[in-house]
């Protein structure tokens, strides 16, 4: 009998929580690399009228099983964890050693995107252009500037919905999209204060909004990523291959600090700019960057000699 609790999903979202914590880096990108993104887009969609139907029936076996719900169960678990237990240790990466930290996950997602690419199956003319449209949509995105933001409800709402798509998007940043749209001082605040019980009736409105906004975000554009897996399978994975690439420019290493008056990293403002000077730390962080790329086409070749026979 196959176990209900499944451990090799929770170390999954312990790496996909782990990765939503770094800038420019999504839970939708390490799903990507790890082989579960499919997996995990056809059961968030399956959140439907038949799983609705099977649960007004009282059939709760066959409605957990509509939506793989031990999958679900396990890799959210593991994203929890991860986020808790690896927040302080990538606040100090990203503090003291961001320059090498940035290098590794470069190297991670930049190798990762030729192993994306190669399971495309015949790269035409339109995998080429959505590969391009994903590469430059990626670019263009993650190089934009914060924005300060509307006070409406509704835009509670929309920014929920958004940032969600957001992260289950490879090479896209959730946390990143909450702060161009304006609201992510704001809606960790909320999160923190609610945390310790300090909130008015006018915090705890914005914050269901915009948790609504998150779950119909979800839902929604996960049965329109199932799709576009299933019926332009091709297509779907140039493109997502693409939003790795692009979004290659806000984890590029080398950086100089544009905003030193702010504390927080998340709210910094950085500019990517070339080595100075070749000395030893330009040479460390190179090697950072061969290290992982290597250690992911390592691994995936080693994947790929298992499932040979």
């Amino acid at each position: 009998m196959k176990p209900l609790f499944q451990g090799k999903q929770v170390l999954h979202g312990f790496l996909m929580g782990g990765a939503d914590i770094i800038p420019g880096v999504s839970g939708g990108t390490v799903a990507l690399i790890l082989g579960i993104y499919p997996r995990l887009v056809a059961a968030l969609s399956a959140f439907d009228l038949s799983f609705l139907k099977l649960v007004s029936q009282k059939k709760w076996r066959e409605a957990l099983a509509h939506i793989d719900f031990w999958f679900l169960l396990s890799l959210g678990l593991g994203i929890g964890l991860g986020i808790l237990c690896l927040a302080s240790l990538m606040h100090i990466l990203l503090t003291e050693y961001v320059q090498f930290t940035l290098a590794a996950f470069f190297g991670l997602i930049l190798a990762s995107s030729f192993v994306v690419a190669r399971l495309v199956k015949a790269w035409g003319v339109w995998a080429i252009l959505s590969l391009s449209f994903g590469a430059c949509f990626a670019f263009w995105l993650v190089g934009q500037l914060p924005s300060s933001g509307l006070e409406a409800t509704w835009y509670y709402f929309v920014c929920g919905a958004v940032a969600i798509c957001a992260m289950i998007l490879p090479g896209i940043s959730g946390a990143f999209i909450l702060l161009l749209m304006g609201k992510y001082a704001e809606i960790t605040g909320i999160l923190r204060a609610l945390l310790h019980g300090e909130f008015s009736s006018q915090s705890l409105v914005q914050i269901i909004v915009f948790i609504l906004g998150c779950g119909i975000g979800l839902l929604s554009f996960s049965k329109v990523l199932k799709v576009l897996l299933v019926r332009w399978e091709t297509v779907t994975l140039a493109a997502l291959c693409g939003f790795m690439v692009g979004s290659l420019r806000k984890i590029w290493p080398f950086k100089v600090d544009l905003t030193p008056e702010v504390e927080k990293f998340k709210l910094k403002q950085f500019g990517n700019v070339w080595p100075s000077e070749w000395g030893g730390e330009t040479w460390l962080t190179l090697a950072a960057i061969v290290f992982a790329a290597s250690a992911v086409l390592i691994l995936d070749a080693s994947s790929r000699r298992r499932e040979a026979p």
